[in-house]
């Protein structure tokens, strides 16, 4: 309460601006539920109770018919011991799910729903509204791999598969191995068919294969048909199974995409996909950004070129970099004429200020950027881009104009009999960013291609030679200023990344053949053919 008043006296006064700028602030409240070990604790011990009701609700029926004295509580202590392994299996594979109650919560969750939808075909079975030798038919086998592939990646979407027919297993009965093999190989397909999904027309067709590869499995072990060509055949039943088993694939595809948005806003997960359809130009940041600062828009388009070429060569995320650089700058928007880029010929606002004065507005940039993003509503990781891509580094061109200022000063001072105290000190804290450091592969890339890019503009002759040494120059020096010290880039890495900008640095400021003019005497004497020709 007592800074709002104090800010609103300095407002008052004209010493200070009403207008306030957005910041990433964190909450300890959603930091704890996060990562705290009791919400852990109840997100394992919710599933483990969700399993108890799947196994000990309903009458015990199996795809075989009714199963009985099925031994639930048997198959209970089976189910906890595999989810001892499954939890076990995560803590040593996939320490940062395990770490993110968000991400654990996705996992179970989605295994769960999967599990219940067994449970629910098997139940109705039970109760004769569905024929039993349609139920292994209608089982959403692929629903969590795909789902999961898509969101948490390749290794989380084998890791549902495993376990999701571990337990799906034991729910059909006393461990069907025929339902075991037809949902590893069908969660497998899924699998793979969405490593790197960049479209959503890539969804239905991991469901098209999975729904045949399901049709071929239940046809090879006995579950479609019998058919039997001296004798008779229900041939109306083998066209219902069929159906069934290829439906169901495009089904489980089908809602995998539609659910797929709501567990992104949920869970706060991007996807490739979601990436991908971010990258559009037109978004109204972009378009403000090619009207009111074109220099700025053409220098984020480069930027964009030059990190996704470099994360694809060291396997980071290539759509993310593209993405994210796009709006790496959205800050200049603010005070577009102050950037080199954007000034207009023998323009320099710079030199009516003082170099605290123009190192204060260049940084500004970033917070500025952080205001909009965060006003526009942008992905977080975009948002943690823009803070992070100059990181700790020096203004060093207003850093130096600074010193040797204050060394005019000093001399002249001594001329005029000043005393030393009187002349102000310059502070290099004021000539650096606020940071934090590059803390992700890719916002390390956009940090290295923005100073790339910007340097070879400077360049008189950008031969493939000078363009090898700035690059490596530039990278040199910001390992000497521990600026990557927090990104997990290594120095094999970094070795890939410079060869990926070498490549495309030539490729984007290659000369162009300079066409040789015509003289005035072949003019002359082409003018009287073209006559002769004409008369003729």
């Amino acid at each position: 309460m007592w800074n709002f008043l104090q800010r609103r006296r300095l407002v008052e006064k004209g010493m200070a601006c009403g207008k306030t700028r957005r910041t990433v602030s964190e909450n300890e409240l959603l930091e704890n539920i996060e990562c705290g070990w009791l919400v852990r604790s109840v997100i394992l011990a919710a599933f483990v109770g969700g399993l108890a009701l799947l196994i000990f609700t309903g009458q015990q029926a199996g795809f075989s018919g009714f199963d009985g004295n099925a031994e639930p509580a048997k198959k209970f202590l089976l189910c906890l011991l595999i989810f001892v392994t499954a939890v076990a299996q995560l803590w040593i594979n996939h320490p940062e799910t395990m770490h993110s109650n968000s991400r654990l919560a996705l996992l179970f969750s989605v295994l769960f729903i999967q599990l219940a939808a067994i449970k629910i075909f098997l139940m109705q079975a039970v109760a004769g509204r569905i024929d039993l030798q349609l139920v292994p038919l209608l089982v959403p086998y692929a629903f969590a791999p795909l789902v999961l592939s898509v969101l948490l990646g390749k290794n989380h979407g084998i890791y549902a598969a495993v376990f999701a027919s571990l337990w799906g297993a034991f729910l059909v009965g006393r461990i069907d191995p025929i339902f075991l093999v037809i949902s590893l190989i069908t969660g497998f397909i899924a699998v793979y068919l969405t490593i790197q999904v960049r479209r959503r027309s890539r969804l239905i067709r991991a469901g098209a294969y999975v729904g045949i590869a399901t049709w071929i499995l239940a046809a090879a072990f006995g579950q479609i048909g019998p058919i039997n060509l001296l004798g008779e055949t229900d041939w109306k039943m083998i066209g219902w199974q069929s159906l069934a088993a290829v439906g169901m694939g495009f089904v489980t595809a089908i809602l995998a995409s539609g659910i797929l948005p709501v567990l992104e806003n949920i869970f706060r997960i991007t996807t490739d996909i979601s990436w991908l359809e971010m990258s559009d130009l037109n978004h109204p940041l972009l378009r403000r950004l090619s009207l009111e600062a074109p220099g700025t828009y053409h220098h984020s388009l480069a930027v964009a070129n030059l990190a996704e070429a470099a994360a694809e060569s060291v396997g980071a995320n290539a759509t993310i970099a593209r993405v994210c650089a796009y709006f790496h700058d959205i800050g200049k928007l603010v005070k577009p004429e102050y950037f080199t880029e954007n000034m207009r010929p023998g323009t320099n606002p710079h030199d009516d200020l003082t170099p605290t004065m123009s190192a204060l507005i260049i940084i500004a940039h970033v917070k500025e950027g952080v205001d909009l993003a965060l006003k526009n509503k942008l992905n977080p990781q975009i948002v943690d881009v823009i803070l992070q891509h100059h990181g700790t580094s020096l203004v060093s061109y207003f850093y130096q104009r600074a010193l040797q200022q204050q060394n005019d000063a000093k001399l002249g001072g001594k001329i005029m009999n000043m005393r030393p105290e009187d002349i102000p000190d310059v502070k290099e804290e004021s000539f650096r960013y606020p940071g934090p450091k590059p803390q992700t592969k890719e916002s390390a890339i956009i940090s290295l291609a923005d100073a790339v890019e910007s340097a070879s503009r400077s360049l008189d002759r950008p031969t493939p030679q000078r363009i090898e040494d700035l690059v490596n120059s530039l990278i040199e020096k910001r390992i000497a200023e521990n600026q990557l010290d927090e990104c997990p880039l290594t120095l094999a890495e970094l070795r890939r990344v410079a060869q990926s900008f070498r490549f495309t640095l030539v490729n984007m400021l290659h000369a162009r053949i300079a066409y040789p003019k015509r003289d005035e005497k072949d003019k002359e004497t082409s003018s009287p053919r073209r006559e002769q020709q004409s008369a003729a």
